[in-house]
Protein backbone atom coordinates (compact mmCIF):
# COMPACT_ATOMS: atom_id res chain seq x y z
CA UNK A 1 0.00 0.00 0.00
CA UNK A 2 1.38 3.59 -1.17
CA UNK A 3 0.35 6.68 1.34
CA UNK A 4 -0.05 9.29 -1.84
CA UNK A 5 -1.84 11.75 0.40
CA UNK A 6 0.00 15.19 0.67
CA UNK A 7 -0.28 17.25 3.65
CA UNK A 8 -1.49 21.16 3.14
CA UNK A 9 1.06 23.52 4.04
CA UNK A 10 0.26 25.01 7.71
CA UNK A 11 1.60 28.72 6.31
CA UNK A 12 -0.46 27.97 3.30
CA UNK A 13 -2.22 31.25 2.44
CA UNK A 14 -4.71 32.63 -0.17
CA UNK A 15 -2.76 35.63 -2.21
CA UNK A 16 -4.16 38.37 -4.25
CA UNK A 17 -4.18 42.09 -5.29
CA UNK A 18 -2.38 43.34 -1.98
CA UNK A 19 -4.06 40.51 0.30
CA UNK A 20 -2.40 37.65 2.26
CA UNK A 21 -4.66 35.60 4.04
CA UNK A 22 -3.38 33.24 6.14
CA UNK A 23 -5.20 30.06 7.11
CA UNK A 24 -7.14 28.50 10.64
CA UNK A 25 -5.58 24.75 11.38
CA UNK A 26 -7.08 22.11 8.90
CA UNK A 27 -7.26 18.20 9.01
CA UNK A 28 -5.74 18.32 5.56
CA UNK A 29 -2.82 19.89 7.42
CA UNK A 30 -1.85 16.49 9.35
CA UNK A 31 0.41 14.20 7.49
CA UNK A 32 -1.47 10.52 6.50
CA UNK A 33 -0.95 8.56 9.44
CA UNK A 34 -0.78 11.23 12.31
CA UNK A 35 -3.43 11.56 14.79
CA UNK A 36 -4.29 15.31 15.33
CA UNK A 37 -3.15 14.86 18.59
CA UNK A 38 -0.01 14.03 17.56
CA UNK A 39 0.42 17.65 15.63
CA UNK A 40 2.32 20.39 16.58
CA UNK A 41 0.15 22.03 19.17
CA UNK A 42 1.76 25.74 19.75
CA UNK A 43 0.91 28.16 22.02
CA UNK A 44 -0.77 31.33 22.76
CA UNK A 45 0.03 34.35 25.35
CA UNK A 46 -2.20 36.98 25.94
CA UNK A 47 -1.83 40.13 28.44
CA UNK A 48 -5.03 42.15 29.01
CA UNK A 49 -4.17 45.07 31.44
CA UNK A 50 -7.08 47.40 33.20
CA UNK A 51 -5.43 50.32 34.73
CA UNK A 52 -5.83 51.71 38.45
CA UNK A 53 -6.49 48.32 40.29
CA UNK A 54 -9.79 47.72 42.05
CA UNK A 55 -11.53 47.06 44.82
CA UNK A 56 -9.81 44.17 46.73
CA UNK A 57 -11.75 43.18 49.78
CA UNK A 58 -13.71 44.39 52.45
CA UNK A 59 -17.11 43.88 53.31
CA UNK A 60 -18.42 43.24 50.05
CA UNK A 61 -15.19 41.15 49.35
CA UNK A 62 -15.09 43.00 45.95
CA UNK A 63 -12.04 41.14 43.71
CA UNK A 64 -10.00 39.23 46.07
CA UNK A 65 -11.45 35.66 47.46
CA UNK A 66 -11.44 35.52 50.92
CA UNK A 67 -9.70 32.11 50.93
CA UNK A 68 -6.98 30.14 49.26
CA UNK A 69 -7.30 27.10 48.21
CA UNK A 70 -11.08 26.19 45.78
CA UNK A 71 -11.69 29.38 43.48
CA UNK A 72 -14.49 31.29 45.31
CA UNK A 73 -16.05 33.80 42.60
CA UNK A 74 -16.49 37.37 43.89
CA UNK A 75 -18.70 40.22 42.76
CA UNK A 76 -16.49 41.47 40.12
CA UNK A 77 -14.94 38.46 39.04
CA UNK A 78 -18.73 37.26 38.50
CA UNK A 79 -18.88 37.63 35.00
CA UNK A 80 -16.16 34.98 34.48
CA UNK A 81 -17.90 32.12 36.38
CA UNK A 82 -18.38 30.33 33.39
CA UNK A 83 -14.45 30.39 33.21
CA UNK A 84 -14.37 29.43 36.44
CA UNK A 85 -12.97 26.14 35.91
CA UNK A 86 -9.98 27.09 33.91
CA UNK A 87 -9.32 30.34 35.97
CA UNK A 88 -6.48 30.78 38.44
CA UNK A 89 -6.39 33.92 41.05
CA UNK A 90 -3.17 35.10 42.65
CA UNK A 91 -3.86 37.73 45.47
CA UNK A 92 -1.21 39.72 47.60
CA UNK A 93 1.09 40.59 44.82
CA UNK A 94 3.23 43.32 44.36
CA UNK A 95 3.86 45.59 41.65
CA UNK A 96 7.87 46.68 41.55
CA UNK A 97 8.69 50.31 42.94
CA UNK A 98 7.95 50.32 46.34
CA UNK A 99 6.04 53.25 48.26
CA UNK A 100 7.97 55.93 46.94
CA UNK A 101 7.15 54.84 43.55
CA UNK A 102 3.70 54.33 43.06
CA UNK A 103 2.19 56.90 40.13
CA UNK A 104 0.56 56.10 37.15
CA UNK A 105 3.81 56.16 34.53
CA UNK A 106 5.59 53.42 36.70
CA UNK A 107 2.80 50.71 37.38
CA UNK A 108 1.91 51.10 33.53
CA UNK A 109 5.30 50.32 32.86
CA UNK A 110 6.25 47.60 35.49
CA UNK A 111 3.34 45.99 34.62
CA UNK A 112 4.75 43.10 31.74
CA UNK A 113 8.13 44.29 32.70
CA UNK A 114 8.57 43.63 37.04
CA UNK A 115 11.11 46.82 36.56
CA UNK A 116 10.94 50.22 37.47
CA UNK A 117 10.91 52.86 35.57
CA UNK A 118 13.80 55.56 35.41
CA UNK A 119 12.62 59.13 36.52
CA UNK A 120 13.07 61.41 33.55
CA UNK A 121 10.85 63.33 31.34
CA UNK A 122 13.90 63.54 28.48
CA UNK A 123 14.13 60.80 25.51
CA UNK A 124 17.04 58.88 28.49
CA UNK A 125 13.83 56.13 29.30
CA UNK A 126 14.42 53.04 30.73
CA UNK A 127 12.60 50.23 32.36
CA UNK A 128 13.04 46.35 31.26
CA UNK A 129 11.71 44.14 28.53
CA UNK A 130 7.93 42.87 28.76
CA UNK A 131 7.35 38.76 29.57
CA UNK A 132 5.16 39.32 26.07
CA UNK A 133 8.42 40.18 24.40
CA UNK A 134 10.57 37.51 25.76
CA UNK A 135 7.68 35.41 24.67
CA UNK A 136 7.48 36.18 21.54
CA UNK A 137 10.96 35.69 20.97
CA UNK A 138 10.44 32.18 22.18
CA UNK A 139 7.34 31.09 20.68
CA UNK A 140 6.37 33.50 18.18
CA UNK A 141 9.21 33.67 15.73
CA UNK A 142 7.52 31.24 13.26
CA UNK A 143 4.48 33.40 12.44
CA UNK A 144 4.21 36.62 10.49
CA UNK A 145 3.89 38.74 13.54
CA UNK A 146 5.74 37.64 16.68
CA UNK A 147 3.68 39.52 18.66
CA UNK A 148 0.60 42.27 18.20
CA UNK A 149 0.27 45.48 20.74
CA UNK A 150 -3.41 47.08 20.89
CA UNK A 151 -5.24 49.55 22.95
CA UNK A 152 -8.00 51.78 23.27
CA UNK A 153 -7.05 55.11 23.58
CA UNK A 154 -4.21 56.56 22.06
CA UNK A 155 -2.10 59.37 23.86
CA UNK A 156 1.35 58.47 21.52
CA UNK A 157 0.83 62.37 19.99
CA UNK A 158 2.14 63.47 24.13
CA UNK A 159 5.42 64.38 25.11
CA UNK A 160 7.28 65.64 27.84
CA UNK A 161 6.08 64.54 31.10
CA UNK A 162 2.19 63.25 31.68
CA UNK A 163 2.97 62.97 35.27
CA UNK A 164 5.62 64.91 37.44
CA UNK A 165 8.89 63.32 36.75
CA UNK A 166 8.25 60.50 33.93
CA UNK A 167 7.98 60.84 30.27
CA UNK A 168 4.71 60.28 28.67
CA UNK A 169 5.74 57.07 27.24
CA UNK A 170 5.73 55.49 30.34
CA UNK A 171 1.99 55.85 30.21
CA UNK A 172 1.44 55.44 26.34
CA UNK A 173 2.48 51.17 25.77
CA UNK A 174 3.18 48.13 28.41
CA UNK A 175 5.42 46.44 25.99
CA UNK A 176 8.90 47.00 25.79
CA UNK A 177 11.05 45.02 23.73
CA UNK A 178 13.96 46.04 25.39
CA UNK A 179 14.76 48.50 28.39
CA UNK A 180 15.01 51.44 25.94
CA UNK A 181 12.71 50.29 23.26
CA UNK A 182 8.54 50.89 23.97
CA UNK A 183 6.17 49.20 21.05
CA UNK A 184 3.68 51.35 19.85
CA UNK A 185 -0.41 50.02 20.55
CA UNK A 186 -3.03 50.45 17.67
CA UNK A 187 -6.14 51.51 18.26
CA UNK A 188 -7.73 51.33 15.18
CA UNK A 189 -9.33 48.26 14.32
CA UNK A 190 -8.79 49.09 10.55
CA UNK A 191 -5.66 49.31 10.49
CA UNK A 192 -5.04 46.47 13.10
CA UNK A 193 -7.48 44.59 10.26
CA UNK A 194 -4.67 45.50 7.08
CA UNK A 195 -2.24 44.82 8.93
CA UNK A 196 -2.98 41.39 9.45
CA UNK A 197 -4.18 40.53 6.33
CA UNK A 198 -1.81 42.88 3.99
CA UNK A 199 -4.38 45.57 2.11
CA UNK A 200 -2.59 48.59 3.67
CA UNK A 201 -4.31 51.65 2.21
CA UNK A 202 -4.27 55.34 2.79
CA UNK A 203 -7.82 57.34 3.35
CA UNK A 204 -8.48 57.77 -0.14
CA UNK A 205 -7.88 54.00 -0.98
CA UNK A 206 -10.06 53.22 1.71
CA UNK A 207 -12.91 55.83 0.84
CA UNK A 208 -13.08 54.24 -2.48
CA UNK A 209 -12.99 50.77 -1.72
CA UNK A 210 -15.82 51.52 0.71
CA UNK A 211 -17.56 53.06 -2.45
CA UNK A 212 -17.49 50.31 -4.03
CA UNK A 213 -18.54 47.74 -1.65
CA UNK A 214 -15.34 45.71 -2.44
CA UNK A 215 -13.90 43.64 0.27
CA UNK A 216 -10.35 41.88 0.75
CA UNK A 217 -11.97 38.65 0.27
CA UNK A 218 -12.64 39.41 -3.59
CA UNK A 219 -8.85 39.13 -4.38
CA UNK A 220 -8.76 36.17 -3.26
CA UNK A 221 -12.43 33.92 -3.90
CA UNK A 222 -10.21 32.47 -7.39
CA UNK A 223 -7.90 30.79 -4.96
CA UNK A 224 -10.68 29.76 -2.19
CA UNK A 225 -12.56 28.15 -4.62
CA UNK A 226 -9.50 26.10 -5.75
CA UNK A 227 -8.47 24.93 -2.37
CA UNK A 228 -12.01 24.30 -1.27
CA UNK A 229 -12.21 21.50 -4.50
CA UNK A 230 -9.15 19.75 -2.66
CA UNK A 231 -10.46 19.53 1.21
CA UNK A 232 -12.71 17.52 2.72
CA UNK A 233 -16.21 18.01 3.91
CA UNK A 234 -15.01 18.94 7.54
CA UNK A 235 -12.56 21.47 6.65
CA UNK A 236 -14.63 22.93 3.66
CA UNK A 237 -16.92 23.76 6.48
CA UNK A 238 -14.14 25.00 8.60
CA UNK A 239 -12.59 27.20 6.09
CA UNK A 240 -16.64 28.41 5.12
CA UNK A 241 -16.89 29.64 8.47
CA UNK A 242 -13.21 31.28 8.70
CA UNK A 243 -14.07 33.27 5.37
CA UNK A 244 -17.29 34.62 7.07
CA UNK A 245 -15.66 35.45 10.25
CA UNK A 246 -13.06 37.63 8.28
CA UNK A 247 -15.71 38.92 6.20
CA UNK A 248 -18.57 39.89 8.92
CA UNK A 249 -15.35 41.81 11.03
CA UNK A 250 -14.80 43.45 7.70
CA UNK A 251 -18.42 44.69 7.37
CA UNK A 252 -18.65 45.61 11.43
CA UNK A 253 -15.33 48.10 10.40
CA UNK A 254 -16.71 49.50 7.64
CA UNK A 255 -20.42 49.91 9.27
CA UNK A 256 -18.24 51.99 11.59
CA UNK A 257 -16.51 53.96 9.54
CA UNK A 258 -19.58 55.24 7.20
CA UNK A 259 -20.96 55.79 10.72
CA UNK A 260 -18.17 58.04 11.90
CA UNK A 261 -18.04 59.77 8.00
CA UNK A 262 -21.11 60.87 7.88
CA UNK A 263 -21.01 64.08 9.50
CA UNK A 264 -23.01 63.18 12.73
CA UNK A 265 -21.10 64.24 15.65
CA UNK A 266 -18.81 61.74 17.65
CA UNK A 267 -18.97 61.06 21.10
CA UNK A 268 -14.73 60.83 20.42
CA UNK A 269 -13.64 63.85 18.14
CA UNK A 270 -10.46 63.29 16.52
CA UNK A 271 -10.63 59.42 16.79
CA UNK A 272 -9.79 57.69 13.17
CA UNK A 273 -12.79 57.05 11.48
CA UNK A 274 -12.19 52.54 12.33
CA UNK A 275 -12.28 53.76 15.68
CA UNK A 276 -15.91 52.87 17.54
CA UNK A 277 -17.26 55.66 19.68
CA UNK A 278 -18.89 53.08 22.08
CA UNK A 279 -15.75 51.47 24.15
CA UNK A 280 -18.11 48.00 24.04
CA UNK A 281 -17.89 48.10 20.44
CA UNK A 282 -14.64 49.01 20.21
CA UNK A 283 -12.70 45.89 22.93
CA UNK A 284 -15.18 43.51 20.81
CA UNK A 285 -13.45 43.95 18.08
CA UNK A 286 -10.23 44.36 19.06
CA UNK A 287 -11.03 40.84 20.88
CA UNK A 288 -12.05 39.39 17.62
CA UNK A 289 -8.63 40.20 15.65
CA UNK A 290 -7.02 38.60 17.77
CA UNK A 291 -8.73 35.44 17.99
CA UNK A 292 -8.90 35.51 14.12
CA UNK A 293 -4.96 36.23 14.74
CA UNK A 294 -4.91 33.09 16.74
CA UNK A 295 -7.00 30.83 15.30
CA UNK A 296 -4.71 31.98 11.56
CA UNK A 297 -1.65 31.47 13.67
CA UNK A 298 -0.66 35.10 12.50
CA UNK A 299 0.61 35.76 16.10
CA UNK A 300 0.66 33.59 19.39
CA UNK A 301 1.54 36.61 21.61
CA UNK A 302 -0.65 40.15 21.94
CA UNK A 303 -1.13 42.76 24.52
CA UNK A 304 -4.14 45.16 25.04
CA UNK A 305 -3.90 47.79 26.63
CA UNK A 306 -7.83 48.36 27.31
CA UNK A 307 -7.54 51.49 29.06
CA UNK A 308 -5.22 54.52 29.75
CA UNK A 309 -3.36 55.52 33.60
CA UNK A 310 -5.46 58.68 34.26
CA UNK A 311 -7.78 58.79 31.87
CA UNK A 312 -11.19 60.37 32.80
CA UNK A 313 -13.45 58.29 30.36
CA UNK A 314 -16.92 57.43 30.88
CA UNK A 315 -18.28 53.57 30.78
CA UNK A 316 -21.64 54.00 30.24
CA UNK A 317 -23.05 50.47 29.92
CA UNK A 318 -21.21 49.97 33.38
CA UNK A 319 -23.86 52.18 34.72
CA UNK A 320 -21.37 54.95 36.31
CA UNK A 321 -21.20 58.30 35.21
CA UNK A 322 -18.50 59.13 36.83
CA UNK A 323 -15.06 59.21 34.43
CA UNK A 324 -12.72 56.08 35.36
CA UNK A 325 -9.69 58.18 36.67
CA UNK A 326 -12.04 60.22 39.51
CA UNK A 327 -14.03 57.50 39.91
CA UNK A 328 -10.71 55.26 41.27
CA UNK A 329 -9.63 57.99 43.94
CA UNK A 330 -12.76 56.88 46.10
CA UNK A 331 -11.81 58.39 49.32
CA UNK A 332 -12.08 55.55 51.11
CA UNK A 333 -16.00 55.99 51.23
CA UNK A 334 -18.07 53.21 50.76
CA UNK A 335 -20.32 54.47 48.29
CA UNK A 336 -17.72 55.72 45.93
CA UNK A 337 -15.71 51.76 46.20
CA UNK A 338 -19.27 50.25 45.03
CA UNK A 339 -19.53 52.32 42.42
CA UNK A 340 -15.63 52.15 41.33
CA UNK A 341 -16.27 48.24 41.67
CA UNK A 342 -18.69 48.40 39.10
CA UNK A 343 -16.79 49.98 36.77
CA UNK A 344 -14.17 47.44 37.34
CA UNK A 345 -16.84 44.40 36.56
CA UNK A 346 -17.78 45.80 33.47
CA UNK A 347 -14.95 45.67 32.32
CA UNK A 348 -14.27 42.34 33.37
CA UNK A 349 -17.71 41.27 32.01
CA UNK A 350 -15.73 42.54 28.60
CA UNK A 351 -13.22 39.36 28.93
CA UNK A 352 -15.61 36.22 28.42
CA UNK A 353 -16.71 37.24 24.77
CA UNK A 354 -12.65 36.49 23.51
CA UNK A 355 -12.72 33.35 26.21
CA UNK A 356 -15.68 32.28 24.11
CA UNK A 357 -13.97 33.00 20.84
CA UNK A 358 -11.02 31.20 21.55
CA UNK A 359 -13.33 28.06 23.28
CA UNK A 360 -15.60 27.91 20.23
CA UNK A 361 -12.61 27.70 17.58
CA UNK A 362 -10.97 24.03 16.86
CA UNK A 363 -7.33 23.89 17.00
CA UNK A 364 -6.95 20.70 16.31
CA UNK A 365 -8.21 18.50 18.82
CA UNK A 366 -8.58 21.14 21.36
CA UNK A 367 -9.57 24.44 21.48
CA UNK A 368 -7.98 27.71 21.01
CA UNK A 369 -8.83 28.17 24.73
CA UNK A 370 -7.35 24.79 25.83
CA UNK A 371 -4.06 26.29 23.69
CA UNK A 372 -3.52 29.53 25.16
CA UNK A 373 -2.70 30.93 28.12
CA UNK A 374 -4.24 34.78 28.81
CA UNK A 375 -3.62 37.18 31.92
CA UNK A 376 -5.72 39.89 32.60
CA UNK A 377 -4.57 42.43 35.88
CA UNK A 378 -3.66 45.48 37.03
CA UNK A 379 -0.25 46.80 38.38
CA UNK A 380 -2.16 48.85 41.26
CA UNK A 381 -4.01 47.27 44.11
CA UNK A 382 -5.51 50.86 45.91
CA UNK A 383 -6.33 53.00 43.04
CA UNK A 384 -7.08 55.95 46.21
CA UNK A 385 -3.58 56.05 46.98
CA UNK A 386 -2.07 54.61 43.83
CA UNK A 387 -0.45 51.64 45.96
CA UNK A 388 1.71 48.86 44.59
CA UNK A 389 0.44 45.76 46.77
CA UNK A 390 -2.49 43.72 47.02
CA UNK A 391 -2.73 44.04 42.66
CA UNK A 392 -5.35 41.84 41.26
CA UNK A 393 -3.88 39.35 38.72
CA UNK A 394 -6.05 35.98 37.17
CA UNK A 395 -4.42 33.58 34.48
CA UNK A 396 -7.13 31.92 32.08
CA UNK A 397 -7.01 28.97 29.77
CA UNK A 398 -5.98 25.05 29.76
CA UNK A 399 -1.34 26.16 28.90
CA UNK A 400 -2.40 22.95 26.92
CA UNK A 401 -2.18 21.41 30.47
CA UNK A 402 0.01 23.50 32.06
CA UNK A 403 -2.68 25.30 34.40
CA UNK A 404 -5.35 23.46 36.58
CA UNK A 405 -7.89 26.13 37.00
CA UNK A 406 -10.84 26.65 40.23
CA UNK A 407 -8.14 27.91 42.36
CA UNK A 408 -7.01 31.22 44.17
CA UNK A 409 -3.34 31.00 45.12
CA UNK A 410 -2.53 33.53 47.92
CA UNK A 411 0.84 34.86 48.35
CA UNK A 412 2.89 36.00 51.15
CA UNK A 413 2.68 39.54 51.78
CA UNK A 414 5.19 41.54 49.08
CA UNK A 415 5.31 38.37 46.69
CA UNK A 416 6.53 40.32 43.60
CA UNK A 417 4.17 39.58 40.74
CA UNK A 418 7.50 39.12 38.54
CA UNK A 419 7.93 35.84 40.04
CA UNK A 420 4.39 34.83 38.74
CA UNK A 421 5.40 35.94 35.66
CA UNK A 422 8.49 34.27 35.42
CA UNK A 423 6.35 30.50 36.84
CA UNK A 424 4.42 31.84 33.56
CA UNK A 425 7.61 31.33 31.25
CA UNK A 426 8.46 28.35 32.65
CA UNK A 427 5.15 26.76 32.13
CA UNK A 428 5.40 27.63 28.23
CA UNK A 429 9.01 26.04 27.56
CA UNK A 430 11.19 28.61 29.20
CA UNK A 431 12.37 27.28 32.11
CA UNK A 432 16.18 27.84 31.65
CA UNK A 433 15.32 31.99 32.31
CA UNK A 434 15.40 32.00 36.14
CA UNK A 435 15.35 35.51 36.71
CA UNK A 436 12.53 38.47 35.74
CA UNK A 437 12.65 41.69 36.59
CA UNK A 438 11.95 41.94 40.24
CA UNK A 439 11.78 38.40 40.45
CA UNK A 440 12.92 36.33 43.82
CA UNK A 441 12.37 32.91 42.30
CA UNK A 442 9.20 31.00 40.92
CA UNK A 443 5.79 31.31 42.40
CA UNK A 444 3.87 27.66 42.65
CA UNK A 445 0.86 27.80 40.46
CA UNK A 446 -0.34 23.42 41.40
Amino acid sequence: MFVTKRALSRRTVLKGMGTTLALPFLESMVPAFRALAQSPAPMRFGAVYFPNGAPMAGSNNYWMPAAQGQLEITPILKPLEPFKNQMTVVGNLSRAGGKTVTDHAVSSAGWLSGAVAKQTEAEDIHVGVTIDQVLARQIGQDTPFPSLEVATEDFSGYVGGCVPGYSCTYMNTISWAGPTSPLPMEINPRVAFERLFGRAADGNQRLERMRENRSILDSVAGEARQLQRRLGAPDRARLDEYLGTVREIERRIEKIEARNMSGDARELPGAPAGVPDSFDEHVKLMFDLQALAFQADVTRVFSFKMGRDASSRVYPESGVTKGFHPSSHHGGKPANIAEFGQINRYHVSLLPYFLQKLQSIEDGDKSLLERSMVIYGSPMGDSNVHNHKRCPLLVVGGANGQLAGNVHHKAAAGTPMANVMLTLMHKLGLTDIQQFGDSTGAFSLT
